[in-house]
């Protein structure tokens, strides 16, 4: 991925511009996507026994059950009530990073007259086009996986599974059929959903992550409610392509999972960009114009009551919850937490034999590569014989990226969990901060911030966490990811010789 300018607001009017071709391409996208979405699913008679049966075809389950049979000969059954891929392909990852790419080209636009380039649009940005076209792209991912599962020999059915014990499932297909399927092994993959909020009138009157994939026409006002990643990427890439954008945060800073510095840095630096910040609020009742659709949020911040008129849509981003209700955990013994989360171990056992769970269901480490490494590992260690059995993964510095403008990148320990874990003497921090070169030819009020933090920690100074926010943090950290894997010290990051110019060398010399 290529270096990405800081995000400023621009105009919905300056975006790229819409032609005759790219009208007919929509039109035919539109009709694929029609055709795609009315062709039923046609099933074929049901297994009545199976040795591997995955409930929940997302990227975890999906996982497993390729590995389960195509490398080791398994009999592997997935079931699915939804389109397969799961949260990351449908209402994730995916097409949140095809949107990214869109808020990307967009300010790219914006950043080409610094460096001397005039460019001019014929028309403002055409969200509705570009909108069914990365629909039509999930839609040729979900044929892709279908395929991959027929490949592989694993039974697919298009259904709701329900626990009825330890080795039984009860499904009910599309037509309304219930068929019970006896398995030697049952995985839990089912993923979570957006959490809905409670106790607040009108509520109903917003949307929630999965909806905003369905919005069909650019707003010019959007509110949303959350300071995680989700909100944060949202909020980001409407403020990029033009749009009013509203964030309402319950504390001063968003990102708190992250490092001090990351919390700090993206929220000033989307001040800066122009986002407005409802900082330590809360909304206690939304309203909808019944005539015009616009939508009210009243709010109670440090200042008293306040309320945001005029918005488009509401987006709540306030967290996720697991999709355990309803399939049957309860009656078959499977423990629970009291956030409504499948207890595991890092092996993916479950308080009942045969039965297992990974993924965001457990809520250890909720991001689509976790998953995909934890079915493949229990895939291993169930399948692959006396070589794999210790086979799992190991749930300690996962690397993560938030494609936040700038975005951001960490792995391993923040400043505080160092301290907490080794001790302030223990520990030897480096940080830096910079302005990357792609800004050379910008004016100061249009240049974004890099900062740097590496903690090392006890006399070999080895580097247990890192941080960092700036252009190409994404695949930056990649790499850096794989080094404090392996155990790297700040002495290894010192013996590396620096490419440059880059922001990557910043560090491999920090002093």
């Amino acid at each position: 991925m290529r270096a990405f300018g800081v995000f400023s607001r621009i105009s919905a009017a300056t975006v790229t511009a819409a032609t005759t071709t790219s009208k007919t391409a929509s039109l035919r996208i539109a009709s694929l996507s029609r055709q795609f979405s009315s062709t039923p699913h046609i099933m074929a008679p049901i297994s009545k026994e199976t040795d591997f049966l995955v409930i929940g075809g997302g990227s975890g389950g999906l996982g497993a059950a390729r590995m389960a049979s195509n490398k080791f000969g398994a009999k592997a059954m997935i079931v699915e009530s939804a389109r397969l891929g799961g949260t990351c392909v449908n209402v994730g990852c995916v097409p949140k990073k095809v949107t990214f790419y869109a808020a990307a080209l967009a300010e790219a636009i914006h950043d080409a007259k610094a460096y001397g380039f005039s460019v001019q649009e014929a028309k403002p940005f055409d969200w509705t086009t570009f909108k069914h076209k990365r629909d039509a792209y999930i839609k040729r991912l979900n044929g892709i996986y279908e395929r991959n599962l027929a490949n592989d020999k694993v039974e697919y059915v298009h259904g709701w599974a329900k626990l009825l014990n330890k080795n039984e499932v009860e499904i009910t297909t599309d037509d309304g059929s219930k068929s019970v399927v006896r398995a030697k092994k049952i995985l839990i993959a089912v993923g979570g959903q957006p959490t809905k909020p409670a106790n607040i009138p009108g509520a109903e009157y917003g949307t929630d992550s999965d909806g905003f994939f369905d919005i069909e026409t650019l707003p010019k006002k959007v509110a949303l409610v959350g300071a995680g990643y989700i909100a944060v990427e949202f909020a980001g890439m409407f403020n990029a392509l033009g749009v009013e954008t509203h964030l309402f945060i319950r504390h001063k800073t968003f990102l708190r999972a992250f490092d001090p510095l990351i919390q700090d840095g993206v929220t000033a630096e989307y001040e800066r960009l122009g986002v407005h910040l409802h900082k330590q609020s809360a909304p206690t009742k939304v309203e909808k114009d019944a005539s015009t659709g616009k939508i009210t949020i009243h709010y109670k911040d440090a200042d008293g009551e306040g309320k945001l008129e005029g918005a488009d849509h509401l987006i709540w981003a306030i967290g996720r919850t697991p999709m355990t209700k309803n399939i049957g955990l309860e009656e078959a013994g499977v423990k629970l937490n009291d956030k409504g989360y499948v207890v595991a171990d890092n092996f993916q056992n479950t308080s009942v034999d045969n039965i297992y769970a990974l993924g965001d269901v457990c809520g250890k480490v909720e991001l689509t590569p976790v998953a995909i490494a934890a079915g493949r590992r229990l895939a291993e260690r169930l399948y692959g014989g006396a070589a794999f059995q210790t086979a799992h993964i190991d749930y300690a510095n996962v690397p993560s990226v938030v494609f936040a403008h700038p975005e951001v990148g960490s792995i391993g320990l923040t400043e505080p969990q160092a301290v907490a874990q080794y001790g302030a003497d223990n520990l030897k921090v480096y940080k830096t901060s910079f302005t990357a070169m792609y800004y050379a030819m910008m004016e100061p009020e249009h240049k974004g911030p890099t900062k740097y933090k590496v903690i090392c920690a006890g006399p070999e100074e080895k580097v247990v966490g890192l941080h960092i926010m700036g252009l190409g943090s994404g695949e930056m950290l990649q790499g850096f990811g794989v080094a404090i894997k392996m155990g790297a010290t700040k002495k290894d990051l010192d013996s590396c010789i620096p490419i440059h110019p880059t922001s990557a060398e910043e560090l491999v010399t920090l002093r």
